[in-house]
């Protein structure tokens, strides 16, 4: 690829989806049981749902499954597989439309994907859900609106619930948790805002409502949510009908908002949180990712941040420049690591952290491929990305690019 900037990593394959190249944030490896290594990804709008990507060789991608949504008000966005199950989240875009909430599929025949069940969220005030976490085949992990939710603010819709799925033909609530005051009739006072009415606009976002909820089954206790302009959260959800606050960290103010990703680090006392640029040429910069101590989970301290090239240069390009999705230490086919640390980062491209000094990350990696044709933005907006256990990078572009396969060389 002309004009590609790149170093410690090589493009090995390029697929365009059909020409269906809008990716969202959903990505996960399945291995099937004949051995077929399949990439799902979810898109980032309509018409499409999700996309099976044969990727058992890696250099020769093939599409085997790419699947319609129901109808083009509405958006898959987010999806997860653990073993033969794929769960896909639905959010529309307009209240209390159907489908809202996440469906199920039996993908054990990946060029025949079969619905299990669908758990609805949709209801008045609901847009469905955003984005989901199923990593251990028992509970999905979801940031949604729900039926019998009300929020005081309109953009506080979506809250964080567990749903237990051990039986998927027939998902039920487990537990839910939500910022307090953000629910009609709570004792708790509403979060201000971190712009004030009307000029909240001018950021976008501006919402206390969740993003993400990562639970790692080696530490099932524990949900890391993202939670917007509320920042990052620990909960304790060992009695899953009733999470606690362990502890809440945010920047903002003075930063601005939208928490995106709260990735903890076990064995080093870490955790990463990367909070989303969610406006072109640098109009909401800065968005970083920010590391923090957390040795003592009571007490988040922030030590440093991943470095990213000039400002000057890249908000000037065109589209978004700042964090967005890390590679999450996934269960299954996963790389994992507590030092190595790979980004999505729209026109910066994917990049790739070395931690081993926390107090001072180091960029040892990155692939920034020229903006797609058709794109809506004359750039690269990498959107998401996924690393096998093998060090194979998946990534895709939010509009038109596709799926991008790297190798790194570090």
């Amino acid at each position: 690829m002309s004009d590609t900037l790149f170093h410690n990593m090589t493009l090995i394959s390029h697929d365009p989806l059909n020409g269906f190249g809008g990716v969202g944030e959903g990505m996960a490896l399945q291995v099937t049981g004949k051995g077929e290594r399949i990439l799902w990804i979810a898109h980032e709008g309509p018409p499409k749902n999700f996309t099976g990507v044969d990727v058992s060789d890696p250099r020769n991608p093939k599409v085997i499954c790419q699947t319609e949504l129901p109808h083009s008000n509405m958006r898959s966005n987010s999806l997860e597989v653990t073993g033969d199950i794929l769960a896909v989240a639905y959010q529309v875009y307009e209240l209390g439309l159907e489908p809202a909430g996440f469906e199920l599929f039996d993908v054990s025949d990946p060029r025949n994907p079969k619905s299990i069940s669908h758990y609805s969220t949709a209801g008045p005030h609901s847009r469905g859900a955003h984005c989901l976490w199923f990593v251990d085949g028992e509970y999905v992990h979801l940031a949604s609106g729900a039926p019998d939710f009300t929020p005081r603010h309109p953009r506080d819709d979506q809250i964080y619930q567990i749903i237990d799925v051990r039986n998927p033909s027939k998902p039920e609530e487990a537990g839910r948790w939500w910022y307090p005051g953000t629910m009609e009739g709570d004792d708790a006072p509403p979060p201000e805002r971190i712009i004030p009415e009307p000029l909240d606009t001018l950021r976008g976002g501006d919402a206390f409502r969740l993003h993400n909820a990562n639970v790692y089954p080696d530490h099932p206790d524990r949900a890391y949510l993202g939670y917007i302009d509320g920042g990052a959260f620990i909960l304790d959800i060992s009695d899953k009908s009733n999470p606690t606050i362990v502890s809440n960290w945010s920047p903002h103010n003075p930063y601005p908002g939208f928490t995106h990703t709260v990735m903890p680090l076990f064995d080093r006392g870490l955790i990463v949180v990367t909070d989303e640029c969610i406006k072109d040429d640098g109009a909401d910069w800065p968005k970083l990712t920010w590391v923090l101590d957390a040795r003592n989970e009571e007490n988040l301290v922030p030590i440093s941040t991943l470095p990213l090239p000039p400002v000057e240069e890249y908000t000037s390009k065109g589209g978004r420049f700042g964090s967005h999705n890390l590679h999450e230490n996934r269960p299954g086919p996963s790389f994992h690591s507590e030092e190595i640390i790979v980004g999505a980062f729209f026109n910066a491209g994917i990049r790739v952290y070395d931690l081993k000094n926390p107090y001072q990350p180091e960029c040892v990696a990155y692939f920034i491929p020229p903006g797609p044709e058709n794109s809506r933005v004359p750039t690269i907006q990498m959107n998401e990305v996924y690393v096998d256990e093998n060090g194979i990078v998946y990534c895709g572009d939010r509009w038109a690019g596709g799926l991008y396969i790297l190798e790194m060389d570090i």
